[in-house]
């Protein structure tokens, strides 16, 4: 009881004041979504917390590390860390997982009269892929190994570190089309070293859509948001969302298009009519964007009861 008293003391100078909520959880404005309304809450006894507005970006049970993304100071994130002994109440902050780049991988800057190459590049031309995108991306690939006949696509965070690829057979009839390493998805922000926070983001599935879109272009690899790029939303400055999933994500796009909007961000879904991005390609894209309209509350409203 007296810890609890304590690591709630240490909440308030750090966040504020609280209400008290159900089952002894105390309600804090969020520092995130910076909703009117007290909708963070914290049990001081375990060290869970979550936003009702902006939760699963928002949610947890390490209260270290929520302190360290709020940019407490250093001497209220170790008198934090001294309430919860053992580690309780701090489950392993998110560490950088290495990702590297296959051992046989061949940049496509360097030209080669070898047959694989010369697929390699057919393919990327078929795709829409210039040599521009090839040099910003690191686009290239593998004539052997895991990943052989096929194009890699890096991806880079915030700092310039890879932390994902993809690689895409340029076989006629592959085994496996798509492939790639094996890591938390979770804790990616697709070509985040490309992203502007400060400008209209627009969300994709897949990398090859994103290079299509050329424009601030976050690909999700897959039909989820992950928790790292919500709360790159939930806390950077960008005010307006494109959401360009496929047809088939279309549930995925409805729910979190509701998320954006109960975060206060203006969404804008693209719907695509069958086809994704990199199908459509870079000029037509332009025209579905221009021409896209702010989903308002009630539209969405009326999208849910058409599902």
């Amino acid at each position: 009881m007296e810890n609890s008293r304590l690591v709630l003391g240490l909440l308030h100078s750090v966040l504020g004041k609280s209400k008290p909520s159900t089952k002894g959880n105390h309600a804090f404005h969020c520092p995130f979504c910076k909703h009117h309304k007290p909708k963070l809450e914290i049990d001081p006894k375990t060290g869970f917390y979550h936003c009702w507005t902006c939760e699963p970006a928002t949610k947890g049970r390490n209260l270290v590390s929520l302190l360290k993304k709020v940019q407490a100071t250093s001497i209220q994130v170790a008198e934090m860390r001294g309430y919860f002994p053992g580690g309780k109440g701090e489950i392993d902050d998110k560490q950088y997982e290495v990702v590297e780049l296959p051992k046989e991988f061949v940049s496509l800057t360097k030209p080669s009269t070898k047959l694989p190459y010369r697929q390699a590049k057919s393919y990327i031309t078929s795709r829409g892929i210039t040599d521009t995108d090839v040099i910003k991306y690191n686009i290239g690939y593998c004539e052997t190994g895991k990943y052989k006949n096929s194009i890699i696509v890096p991806s880079y965070d915030a700092r310039g570190r890879i932390n994902y690829f993809i690689s895409r057979s340029f076989e006629r009839d592959p085994e496996r089309k798509y492939n790639a390493p094996s890591c938390n998805k979770n804790h990616l922000v697709g070509l985040e070293y490309f992203i502007n926070w400060k400008v209209p983001v627009i969300l994709c599935e897949g990398i090859f859509d994103a290079i299509a879109l050329k424009r601030n272009a976050v690909p999700l690899f897959g039909k989820t948001i992950p928790e790292a790029l919500m709360m790159k939303l939930v806390q950077s400055d960008v005010k307006t969302v494109y959401l360009a999933l496929d047809n088939d994500a279309f549930k995925s796009s409805i729910k979190y298009a509701q998320q954006l909007i109960n975060l206060g961000k203006d969404v804008y879904l693209i719907e695509l009519e069958g086809k994704d991005p990199s199908e459509i390609g870079f000029k037509e894209m332009t025209k579905y964007l221009h021409t896209a309209k702010q989903l308002t509350f009630s539209e969405l409203l009326l999208k849910k009861m058409n599902l």
